[in-house]
Protein backbone atom coordinates (compact mmCIF):
# COMPACT_ATOMS: atom_id res chain seq x y z
CA UNK A 1 0.00 0.00 0.00
CA UNK A 2 1.41 3.07 -0.91
CA UNK A 3 1.54 6.30 0.84
CA UNK A 4 0.86 10.17 -0.90
CA UNK A 5 4.37 10.34 -1.87
CA UNK A 6 4.34 6.68 -3.57
CA UNK A 7 1.39 7.76 -5.19
CA UNK A 8 2.99 10.97 -7.00
CA UNK A 9 6.01 9.02 -8.29
CA UNK A 10 4.17 6.32 -9.90
CA UNK A 11 2.27 9.06 -11.24
CA UNK A 12 5.68 10.88 -12.44
CA UNK A 13 6.21 7.68 -14.51
CA UNK A 14 3.20 8.64 -16.40
CA UNK A 15 5.10 11.84 -17.85
CA UNK A 16 7.11 11.82 -21.20
CA UNK A 17 9.56 14.67 -22.22
CA UNK A 18 8.54 17.59 -23.92
CA UNK A 19 5.37 17.64 -21.76
CA UNK A 20 3.67 20.75 -20.37
CA UNK A 21 1.99 19.30 -16.99
CA UNK A 22 -0.59 21.18 -14.73
CA UNK A 23 -0.83 19.98 -11.30
CA UNK A 24 -3.71 20.12 -9.13
CA UNK A 25 -3.56 20.83 -5.50
CA UNK A 26 -3.32 18.20 -2.97
CA UNK A 27 -1.22 14.71 -4.04
CA UNK A 28 -0.89 16.11 -7.23
CA UNK A 29 1.51 18.83 -6.41
CA UNK A 30 3.81 16.35 -4.90
CA UNK A 31 4.84 15.14 -8.99
CA UNK A 32 7.20 18.04 -8.84
CA UNK A 33 9.37 16.26 -6.75
CA UNK A 34 9.56 12.95 -8.72
CA UNK A 35 10.34 14.15 -12.24
CA UNK A 36 12.26 11.47 -13.69
CA UNK A 37 16.04 12.51 -14.69
CA UNK A 38 16.81 12.82 -18.37
CA UNK A 39 13.55 14.05 -19.61
CA UNK A 40 12.70 17.83 -20.13
CA UNK A 41 9.18 18.52 -18.82
CA UNK A 42 7.33 22.23 -17.78
CA UNK A 43 5.28 22.45 -15.21
CA UNK A 44 2.37 25.11 -14.91
CA UNK A 45 0.57 26.20 -12.14
CA UNK A 46 -2.65 27.59 -12.87
CA UNK A 47 -2.47 30.95 -10.64
CA UNK A 48 0.20 32.16 -13.46
CA UNK A 49 3.59 30.25 -13.66
CA UNK A 50 5.05 28.02 -16.33
CA UNK A 51 8.63 26.24 -15.43
CA UNK A 52 7.86 25.19 -11.40
CA UNK A 53 10.64 23.40 -9.51
CA UNK A 54 10.14 20.94 -6.56
CA UNK A 55 9.13 21.79 -3.09
CA UNK A 56 11.65 24.40 -1.73
CA UNK A 57 13.85 23.03 1.63
CA UNK A 58 13.13 24.15 5.12
CA UNK A 59 14.33 27.73 5.38
CA UNK A 60 14.72 28.22 1.60
CA UNK A 61 11.03 29.56 1.09
CA UNK A 62 10.10 32.23 -0.97
CA UNK A 63 6.94 33.52 0.11
CA UNK A 64 6.20 35.33 -3.09
CA UNK A 65 6.15 31.68 -4.96
CA UNK A 66 3.37 29.68 -4.51
CA UNK A 67 1.15 27.32 -6.44
CA UNK A 68 -1.90 27.04 -6.98
CA UNK A 69 -2.64 25.37 -3.72
CA UNK A 70 -0.65 28.32 -2.23
CA UNK A 71 2.30 25.76 -1.28
CA UNK A 72 6.02 27.67 -1.46
CA UNK A 73 7.55 26.47 -4.75
CA UNK A 74 11.31 26.74 -6.48
CA UNK A 75 11.33 27.67 -10.07
CA UNK A 76 14.02 26.38 -12.55
CA UNK A 77 16.28 28.33 -15.11
CA UNK A 78 13.91 29.56 -17.80
CA UNK A 79 10.77 29.72 -15.48
CA UNK A 80 8.18 32.39 -16.53
CA UNK A 81 5.52 34.26 -14.39
CA UNK A 82 2.51 35.88 -15.65
CA UNK A 83 -1.39 36.62 -14.69
CA UNK A 84 -3.90 34.30 -14.63
CA UNK A 85 -5.84 35.04 -17.28
CA UNK A 86 -2.74 34.17 -19.54
CA UNK A 87 -2.51 30.78 -17.25
CA UNK A 88 -6.38 30.15 -18.15
CA UNK A 89 -5.83 30.68 -21.98
CA UNK A 90 -2.87 28.26 -22.05
CA UNK A 91 -5.66 25.13 -20.46
CA UNK A 92 -8.32 26.25 -22.70
CA UNK A 93 -6.66 26.57 -26.07
CA UNK A 94 -5.40 22.67 -24.74
CA UNK A 95 -1.45 23.95 -24.72
CA UNK A 96 -1.65 21.30 -21.70
CA UNK A 97 -0.50 17.50 -22.55
CA UNK A 98 -1.17 16.36 -18.87
CA UNK A 99 -3.23 17.10 -16.25
CA UNK A 100 -2.73 15.87 -12.89
CA UNK A 101 -5.90 16.31 -10.38
CA UNK A 102 -7.31 15.09 -7.06
CA UNK A 103 -10.71 13.65 -6.75
CA UNK A 104 -13.04 12.90 -4.34
CA UNK A 105 -15.08 10.37 -6.16
CA UNK A 106 -14.63 9.00 -9.94
CA UNK A 107 -17.54 6.97 -11.75
CA UNK A 108 -16.97 4.02 -13.81
CA UNK A 109 -17.49 6.32 -16.97
CA UNK A 110 -14.95 8.68 -16.24
CA UNK A 111 -16.91 11.09 -14.27
CA UNK A 112 -15.21 13.23 -11.25
CA UNK A 113 -16.29 15.18 -8.87
CA UNK A 114 -13.87 16.86 -6.96
CA UNK A 115 -14.41 20.52 -5.73
CA UNK A 116 -17.54 20.22 -3.36
CA UNK A 117 -18.87 18.42 0.07
CA UNK A 118 -22.32 19.22 0.48
CA UNK A 119 -22.97 21.15 3.85
CA UNK A 120 -19.27 22.48 3.90
CA UNK A 121 -18.22 25.82 3.06
CA UNK A 122 -16.16 26.49 -0.31
CA UNK A 123 -15.19 29.34 -2.09
CA UNK A 124 -15.61 27.65 -5.53
CA UNK A 125 -14.75 25.27 -8.55
CA UNK A 126 -11.56 26.70 -8.97
CA UNK A 127 -9.67 26.35 -11.69
CA UNK A 128 -10.59 22.27 -12.12
CA UNK A 129 -13.75 23.02 -14.20
CA UNK A 130 -11.27 24.20 -16.93
CA UNK A 131 -9.01 22.07 -16.90
CA UNK A 132 -11.14 18.81 -17.10
CA UNK A 133 -13.01 20.23 -20.16
CA UNK A 134 -9.87 21.52 -22.00
CA UNK A 135 -7.17 19.12 -20.88
CA UNK A 136 -5.46 16.63 -23.36
CA UNK A 137 -5.10 13.77 -20.57
CA UNK A 138 -5.92 13.43 -17.34
CA UNK A 139 -4.70 11.48 -14.40
CA UNK A 140 -6.46 11.39 -11.24
CA UNK A 141 -4.15 11.04 -8.07
CA UNK A 142 -6.75 10.28 -4.51
CA UNK A 143 -7.40 7.30 -2.12
CA UNK A 144 -9.11 4.25 -3.19
CA UNK A 145 -11.42 4.74 -0.20
CA UNK A 146 -12.29 7.60 2.60
CA UNK A 147 -11.74 7.84 6.03
CA UNK A 148 -14.78 5.48 6.68
CA UNK A 149 -13.52 2.97 4.38
CA UNK A 150 -16.13 3.20 1.62
CA UNK A 151 -14.92 3.63 -2.55
CA UNK A 152 -14.47 6.47 -3.82
CA UNK A 153 -14.17 4.42 -7.39
CA UNK A 154 -18.26 4.15 -8.42
CA UNK A 155 -20.36 3.10 -10.61
CA UNK A 156 -21.72 7.17 -10.36
CA UNK A 157 -20.48 9.61 -8.71
CA UNK A 158 -23.01 10.86 -5.24
CA UNK A 159 -20.98 14.50 -4.90
CA UNK A 160 -21.51 17.16 -7.48
CA UNK A 161 -19.20 17.03 -10.81
CA UNK A 162 -17.03 18.43 -11.84
CA UNK A 163 -16.43 17.14 -15.75
CA UNK A 164 -18.21 14.23 -17.59
CA UNK A 165 -16.31 11.62 -18.87
CA UNK A 166 -12.87 12.94 -18.77
CA UNK A 167 -11.07 10.55 -16.31
CA UNK A 168 -8.63 8.35 -18.84
CA UNK A 169 -6.73 7.34 -15.52
CA UNK A 170 -6.39 6.76 -11.98
CA UNK A 171 -3.76 6.20 -9.29
CA UNK A 172 -4.37 5.27 -5.74
CA UNK A 173 -2.84 3.82 -2.43
CA UNK A 174 -3.72 0.53 -4.10
CA UNK A 175 -3.71 0.63 -7.66
CA UNK A 176 -3.28 2.24 -11.35
CA UNK A 177 -6.39 1.79 -13.40
CA UNK A 178 -7.47 2.40 -16.77
CA UNK A 179 -11.29 4.07 -17.41
CA UNK A 180 -12.33 1.99 -20.19
CA UNK A 181 -14.66 3.45 -23.02
CA UNK A 182 -17.10 1.44 -22.45
CA UNK A 183 -17.26 2.03 -18.59
CA UNK A 184 -16.00 0.20 -15.81
CA UNK A 185 -12.33 0.33 -14.12
CA UNK A 186 -9.48 -1.78 -15.58
CA UNK A 187 -6.71 -2.98 -13.30
CA UNK A 188 -3.61 -2.20 -14.73
CA UNK A 189 -1.04 -2.46 -11.20
CA UNK A 190 -1.08 -3.20 -7.99
CA UNK A 191 0.30 -1.46 -5.03
CA UNK A 192 3.03 -3.84 -3.52
CA UNK A 193 1.94 -6.31 -1.20
CA UNK A 194 -1.87 -5.58 -2.39
CA UNK A 195 -4.09 -8.24 -3.68
CA UNK A 196 -6.38 -8.52 -6.62
CA UNK A 197 -9.18 -9.65 -4.10
CA UNK A 198 -8.39 -6.85 -1.88
CA UNK A 199 -8.58 -4.36 -4.74
CA UNK A 200 -12.03 -5.26 -5.71
CA UNK A 201 -13.28 -5.41 -2.49
CA UNK A 202 -12.34 -1.22 -1.73
CA UNK A 203 -13.77 -0.77 -5.18
CA UNK A 204 -17.75 0.20 -5.87
CA UNK A 205 -17.54 0.48 -9.20
CA UNK A 206 -17.16 -2.56 -12.39
CA UNK A 207 -13.60 -3.58 -12.01
CA UNK A 208 -12.41 -5.90 -14.55
CA UNK A 209 -8.56 -7.88 -14.10
CA UNK A 210 -6.83 -10.00 -15.77
CA UNK A 211 -5.03 -13.61 -14.16
CA UNK A 212 -1.85 -11.81 -13.04
CA UNK A 213 -1.57 -8.16 -12.56
CA UNK A 214 1.90 -6.85 -12.20
CA UNK A 215 2.72 -4.77 -9.31
CA UNK A 216 4.09 -1.09 -9.56
CA UNK A 217 7.64 -0.70 -10.30
CA UNK A 218 8.77 2.69 -9.31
Amino acid sequence: MLDKNGIAQRIAREIRDGYYVNLGIGIPTLVANYIPEGINVVLQSENGLLGMGPFPFEGEEDADLINAGKQTITTLPGSSIFDSALSFGMIRSQKIDLTILGAMEVSENGDIANWKIPGKMVKGMGGAMDLVASAKNIIVAMQHVNKAGESKLLPKCTLPLTGVNCIKKIVTELAVLDVLPEGGFKLIERAPGVSVDFIRQATLGKLFAEDNVPEMIF
